[in-house]
């Protein structure tokens, strides 16, 4: 079941589904600073409608846990932040024991890049994390220089929209975080909404998840901006236009 079918698919199955969705481009619209990032008013009311109706309801996220949880306070919404590492339970954000060893070189990373490149912004993302954004300049750092950061601080690079990552290098990404809150909530259907590359590994998650029959349907919502991969509108059963789109898509999976 592929295109707008699965979207039908998941409908139908809504009870038994899980809804998915990314933050950045998806629920918020992107913006020079990410730290003012906020979800449209529409596309978090959707999101909300969603939370009782659905088996379950994820935003998975390169954000921090604490982040999502001041900017959407929806009770019932599952926060999956940092690609995975970090996941809100009751009130308790929990990480991935297999980060530990590697806050030290996110510290350090982190003041290595405030000192290298005073230009740019070095956001900060909690202690599990830290990303060098570009936005306002034509072009970020030779290939070269991420790189070496990354290896003097025993990091993994991650490259996103006008923006480089460092985070631990661990097996972790936003598709396995996915196929596992699927499979603890044993659904017969999932979709996910993204516009990054970063989300392909959802896409790619959704896949197994067919081929394998852990769900009986799934759905790849692409989200358009000037700046969506091709790859992400390629690959998506049905493509919607920025977080206003997102919003409509969800809203129309409430039921009447």
């Amino acid at each position: 079941m592929r295109g707008p079918d699965a979207v039908a698919g998941v409908r139908h199955r809504l009870e038994r589904a899980v809804i998915g969705v990314d933050y950045d481009g998806t629920l918020a619209p992107i913006v020079v600073d990410p730290t003012h990032a906020v979800p449209l008013p529409a596309a978090r009311d959707a999101l909300g409608a969603l939370v009782g109706n659905a088996a379950l309801v994820a935003v998975v996220s390169g954000r921090p846990v604490d982040f999502l949880r001041v900017q959407l306070g929806i009770d019932g919404l599952t926060l999956v932040g940092q690609y995975g590492l970090e996941r809100l339970v009751g009130d308790e954000v929990r990480i991935d024991d297999r980060a530990l060893p590697f806050l030290e070189g996110v510290a350090t990373a982190t003041a290595d890049a405030e000192r290298r490149w005073p230009d740019l912004l070095v956001e900060r993302k909690g202690k599990l994390a830290v990303t060098v954004h570009w936005r306002t300049r034509g072009a970020g750092p030779p290939d070269v220089e991420l790189a070496a950061l990354a290896d003097e601080h025993g990091l993994a690079m991650l490259h996103g929209r006008k923006s480089c990552e460092f985070r631990p290098p661990l097996p972790v990404d936003k598709g396995s975080a996915l196929a596992g809150v699927v499979r603890e909530a044993r659904a017969a259907a999932a979709l996910f909404a993204g516009d990054d590359r970063g989300d392909l590994s959802v896409f790619d998650a959704l896949d197994t998840l067919i081929a394998d029959g852990s769900v009986e349907c799934a759905a790849r919502v692409g989200v358009r901006s000037d700046e969506a991969p091709p790859q992400i509108l390629e690959r998506a059963d049905v493509v919607v236009e920025g977080p206003a789109g997102v919003a409509e898509m969800l809203s129309s999976l409430v039921p009447l």
